[in-house]
């Protein structure tokens, strides 16, 4: 996290903040990050950290996961005007998202606790490079399930691998390959899921299917005496919009990629109050 989070600063500040050094004195300064608008506060430590290693003091308002009111204070800083200055940017970006992400996550779990009671909402790996960490840890602050961190997690049987492998070899297959890591198998139909949860997978994930299919399917799983055996996942452009159309649907879990490739950043700004003293240079 902390290289990433240098990295993130050096992105910004190749060569210094030219127009601060131009115009502004040096100054002891305090200032704050105010939400503009209601959310999960996510991405405090980052925020922290950031600030730190440009020489200023940050002290958290509010904890990560919490509530902000529009107009509430989440963070105070005091340091050296330009260190603030050099920060600001780089932590707007990352905390807006995070709390983006955050309160999205936590919104639609309301959503999908109401259609589909018991069942939680979970991120996928349609993430921007270089902020996975990031984007999974702002949904577990929204209370989601972050879904696999990476390829190397679990076995996830998709599409593509059904169509060189097929379901009972390619599951065969995961089996032998490991005996530790759970093994999920995508299906799109109420056949394959049958075929699936017979050869031991530990997850079905129901792609793309209609509610009357997911609830068809599960009927099916429960009188062949398999429900019970398999967590199931509910898949494919799932978004607070059309997830009221799947209540009633007795599923576990529901995994949406809209958390993290159609987040909306979060409203937060920057305001210096003070400068107490000016610093020679």
């Amino acid at each position: 996290m902390e290289d990433s989070l240098r990295r993130f600063l050096a992105e910004d500040l190749p060569f210094g903040d030219i127009t601060t050094e131009a115009t502004t004195p040096q100054t002891e300064s305090r200032a704050v990050i105010i939400a503009r608008e209601a959310m999960v506060i996510a991405g405090i430590d980052e925020a922290v950290f950031l600030f730190n290693e440009c020489g200023v003091r940050a002290y958290p308002a509010i904890p990560d996961g919490e509530w902000a009111d529009p107009n509430q204070t989440v963070l105070t800083m005091t340091g050296p005007v330009h260190g603030i200055l050099a920060a600001e940017r780089t932590v707007l970006n990352l905390m807006g998202r995070m709390s983006g992400i955050a309160t999205a996550t936590s919104r639609f779990g309301l959503v999908i606790g109401s259609a589909m009671p018991g069942a939680r909402i979970a991120g996928t790996r349609k993430t921007a490079p270089g902020l996975r960490f990031f984007d999974k840890k702002a949904i577990r602050i929204g209370g989601g399930e972050p879904h696999r961190y990476s390829l190397s997690d679990a076995i996830l049987i998709k599409d593509n691998h059904l169509a060189i492998a097929g379901i009972e070899e390619a599951i065969r297959r995961a089996k032998a390959f490991s005996a530790f890591r759970v093994i999920e198998c995508e299906v799109e139909n109420p056949g394959d899921a049958i075929i699936a949860a017979s050869a031991g997978v530990d997850i079905l994930l129901l792609d793309n299917m209609t509610p009357e299919t997911v609830k068809r399917t599960i009927e099916l799983l429960k009188e062949a005496g398999l429900r019970e055996r398999v967590t199931i996942e509910l898949s494919g452009g799932i978004t607070p919009k059309n997830a009221g159309s799947y209540a009633g649907c007795e599923v576990d879990l529901v995994s949406s990629g809209w958390l993290t490739h159609s987040v909306r950043n979060a409203d937060l700004s920057l305001d210096i109050k003070k400068a107490e003293k000016i610093v020679r240079i």
